[in-house]
Order: C-alpha cells, then sequence, then structure tokens
C-alpha cells in the first residue's frame, strides 16, 4: 500500500475482497511500533458483527477504496482480538498465519518493559 497516505484517512473508508464484494467499513488503523508504518487495518464487517484485521501490506486504496487481496470469507474468519487496544507479537503472528503472509522479514519487535504498552499502535492515539 502507499506509504505516504496518513493512515487516520483510511477511516471510514468502504473497503472491497479481492472478487470487489464489499468487506465492510475501515474502523481503526493499526501503526507498527519500530517503524511507525501502517500495518492492519480493522474492519466493521457489519451492523453487528465484528471487526476484522486485514493486512495493509498487499492491499491496495483504489478510488478512495480499500481493497484486499483476500477472499471475504478468510477475512470474517481472521482471528478476533477486538479493537482500541494495542496487538501482541504473539497476536500479530496469528494474523501472519492466517493470511499466509512471508515471515522472512524481521520479527516483530518484543514487547517494551512498561507492561502495558505492546506491538500495534492504534493510529491517531498518543502514547
Amino acid at each position: 500500500m502507499q506509504t505516504d497516505i496518513d493512515p487516520r484517512s483510511l477511516i471510514g473508508r468502504k473497503a472491497f475482497d479481492r472478487n470487489g464484494t464489499k468487506i465492510g467499513t475501515v474502523d481503526e488503523v493499526y501503526l507498527d511500533d519500530a517503524t511507525g508504518v501502517p500495518e492492519w487495518a480493522a474492519v466493521r464487517t457489519g451492523l453487528f458483527s465484528r471487526d476484522a484485521f486485514v493486512p495493509l501490506e498487499p492491499s491496495e486504496l483504489v478510488d478512495n477504496t480499500l481493497h484486499v487481496p483476500y477472499d471475504r470469507a478468510l477475512i470474517k474468519d481472521a482471528p478476533d482480538f477486538g479493537v482500541g487496544r494495542h496487538l501482541s507479537p504473539e497476536q500479530e503472528l496469528q494474523l501472519y498465519h492466517h493470511y499466509g503472509l512471508d515471515l522472512s522479514g524481521p520479527p516483530p519487535a518484543p514487547a517494551p518493559a512498561s507492561g502495558d504498552r505492546s506491538f500495534g499502535r492504534v493510529a491517531g492515539q498518543e502514547d
């Protein structure tokens, strides 16, 4: 995905799967603690349903909508960690495995010793 886009500008945008089927609306964007790069989006999948985490890489922003290169069924079956909290390295690893993403890059940053802070800040929240 383009890295020059303000992650907060993704919030409220519609998200579609690889077949063009609407998944829902972007609720939150999670940043990598080590790099500050937007890494995951939480997409509200329906009025009474939960948010599903989707990877922002290799997703694309097309005509002001987020296009996620996975089937809607796989997205809806993503692990549910709730929203508004940090993603732990273990939770992020589960998401990588769920989507079959390459883990050959650097491993997730270890959780800071402060205990309350972990991997995956929510965009727009201050530390």
